[in-house]
């Protein structure tokens, strides 16, 4: 049996696309990951695979004494992904990008295994631009992205079957919400909660006179709170996403690729804040581009004070709902899927490529 390894890491975004393939490809071949000792190796091990740890050096874009440490903390990065790959001899890697990646991929390009890395971003990340060479093709979730490199090519975005598979009726009765009311779903992810809960927290009684509200915190307990005739429903996270997607009507969020084109592949509506700090730019870029084709709307995280109108705003707008309803945004992962074993299929298994 052929194996693949999987890298990429250091945000949750990086991660779940990929066990969304790892997922579709678990029973034709062996899958391995490589990334570093962070959210990566949790998700990836709770998951059931084999997972290698490179702790490799991320750069920080401001100026810091920390990035003088990089080149040396790389050269051990690289030097211990190139005797893991020699050892486990994988016959494709398959990269998510971000910082993570660049180990795995750079030790593939060295033993000759074929490379295949998506891109999430309208705009590649500095790691996409690092790698694209040593890469058989860039995958993308954009088509302007792929246009931007040789061996691009546009595959739309990976999406997780269960995001794909909840039942609406049964995932509002599964979180008690009334069919009378429209469903709030707000979630932030990692950093990027404590702003949005803060908003929810101080418009909560505004906002319960129309929405009931499944509201994951990332960090306090569950609660359980009856307003009249809606429910809000606090929790520190949710396994189900596919049922919480489901039971929404409108999704309050930041921008990042993936969630967006979850978004869109199941046209919910949708009110974005793009993460602003600690970011490179890609979720406005990201939010910018389904707004100016009016698939979304967007609310910057210092005017989240006017969070109940935007909310009630996007919830009645018949233009918003009209282009959901007939955009064609669909997953990407059965393509990708596609194209990795077509790259499988054309190489010998195991050992260096000479």
């Amino acid at each position: 049996m052929k194996t693949v390894l999987f890298c990429g890491g250091g945000s949750a975004g990086h991660v779940i696309p990929n066990l969304a393939l790892m997922r579709e490809l678990r029973y034709a071949y062996d899958l391995l990951y490589m990334g570093t000792d962070g959210i990566e190796k949790k998700l990836v091990r709770d998951a059931g695979y084999p997972f290698f740890t490179v702790e490799t050096p991320k750069l920080s874009r401001s100026f810091s004494f920390s990035n003088l440490k990089i080149p040396f903390a790389l050269h051990r990065a690289k030097k211990k992904a190139l005797l893991i790959l020699k050892e486990r001899r994988p016959d494709l890697v398959f990269s998510k990008g971000g910082y993570a990646s660049y180990p795995a991929v750079w030790a593939a390009y060295k033993l000759k295994i074929p490379v295949l890395t998506h891109e999430s971003d309208l705009s590649p990340g500095l790691c996409t631009k690092l790698i694209a060479k040593k890469c058989d093709a860039v995958l993308t979730s954009f088509p302007e992205t792929a246009n931007r490199f040789k061996n691009g090519i546009f595959v739309g975005s990976p999406v997780r079957r269960e995001v794909l598979s909840g039942d609406r009726t049964r995932a509002r009765k599964k979180f008690g919400f009334p069919e009378t009311s429209p469903v709030l779903l707000v979630f932030g992810g990692g950093s990027g909660s404590r702003a949005l809960n803060e908003a929810i927290n101080s418009s909560l009684p505004r906002l319960t006179e129309k929405f009931s509200i499944l509201h994951i915190t990332g960090r306090e307990e569950e609660k359980v709170q009856h307003v009249g005739d809606k429910v809000y429903i606090s929790r520190p996270f949710e396994r189900d996403m596919g049922s919480a997607l489901a039971a929404a009507d409108i999704v309050l969020c930041r921008a990042g690729s993936n969630t967006v084109f979850e978004l869109l592949s199941l046209k919910k509506r949708a009110v974005l804040v793009p993460l602003a700090h600690a970011s490179r730019g890609d979720q406005w870029e990201n939010a910018r581009y389904f707004e100016e084709k009016g698939l979304v709307k967007i609310l910057p995280e210092e005017e989240l004070a006017r969070l109940p109108e935007a909310l009630l705003a996007a919830i009645d707008d018949a233009a918003l709902g009209e282009n959901l309803k007939n955009c064609d945004i669909a997953s990407g992962t059965q393509t990708i899927v596609r194209l990795i074993k077509e790259k499988l299929e054309d190489q010998p298994a195991g050992g260096e490529r000479l």
